[in-house]
């Protein structure tokens, strides 16, 4: 059984950090994209990062350009969110997923999908 679930969510002021992880089990993801999704209430699920399993470049969303980092540990089948500077627009929940489809930011290509991690930011 293939599963993806999420950790490390949580209550943070704004200003501070959190890191996610998404770790893998089931089947090796190496050649998947992994990618953080998000969304708040009354607002659209949008890509908030991915990385390619095929040399591992990177997308952002614009706004969190700078201040989010995704990575991932092939060994141990898991994928990193590093959140700092959060604002309270970051408050949403997040969730990782894997395809492999290059349309990344289509979240209708995505195979697999964790249940999601609630992230708060307090002003």
């Amino acid at each position: 059984q293939v599963q993806l679930v999420e950790s490390g969510g949580g209550l943070v002021q704004a200003g501070g950090s959190l890191r996610l992880s998404c770790a893998a089990s089931g089947r090796t993801f190496s050649e998947y994209t992994m990618g953080w999704f998000r969304q708040a209430p009354r607002r659209d699920r949008e890509l908030v990062a991915a990385i390619r399993g095929s040399g591992g470049s990177t997308t952002y969303v614009d706004s969190v350009k700078g201040r989010f980092t995704i990575s991932r540990d092939s060994a141990k089948n898991t994928v990193y969110l590093q959140m700092n500077s959060l604002k309270p627009e970051d408050t949403a929940v997040y969730r990782c997923a894997a395809t492999r489809d290059e349309r990344i930011f289509s979240s209708g290509v995505y195979e697999y999908w964790g249940q999601g991690t609630q992230v708060t930011v307090s002003s």
